[in-house]
């Protein structure tokens, strides 16, 4: 699983490190390591980048795949998940090149967070990660109710 989060920095080429333990995990996904050198890239409604490893995705695309194709939420998911997302592959220096269109799309510069997300992790601009946890913990009662509705 993609657990917690890591500050790294991008190049000017828009290269960055993946965290050695989420590089673990991706390698992990089906017992192989070829398997951690195909991930998928693609946009979310929060203006950060999501990678999946390929297995994953593919799983995802076919529950999409069932969806009703004329539902507008399902075209939106589609717009922005599925035709934003690219297949990528972490170099053997462990880092992965992010696309200029992605760049611009969430923000991300030269200071960035790596954020694990259980079975996919978030690559953030930091300044803009750290306006999502401060959004989410402006009401805390809330956010507890939620987890309780969730049973947790």
């Amino acid at each position: 699983m993609f657990r917690g989060q890591y500050e790294h920095t991008m190049d000017g080429k828009g290269r960055i490190s993946v965290p050695a333990r989420y590089r673990e995990v991706l390698g992990d996904v089906d017992g192989s390591s070829s398997q951690a050198e195909r991930i998928i890239l693609t946009r979310t409604f929060q203006q950060c980048l999501v990678v999946y490893p390929l297995e994953k995705w593919l799983g995802f695309e076919e529950k999409i795949r069932k969806l009703p194709q004329f539902n507008a939420h399902v075209q939106h998911l589609k717009r922005v998940y599925i035709a934003g997302a690219i297949e990528c592959s972490i170099d053997s220096h462990g880092r992965l090149l992010v696309p200029q269109p992605m760049r611009d799309f969430a923000g991300l510069d030269r200071e960035c967070i790596w954020v694990g997300q259980l079975d996919t992790c978030e690559l953030w601009a930091k300044e803009r990660w750290n306006g999502a946890v401060e959004e989410a913990l402006q009401d805390p009662k809330a956010l507890a109710e939620a987890m309780s509705e969730l049973g947790l």
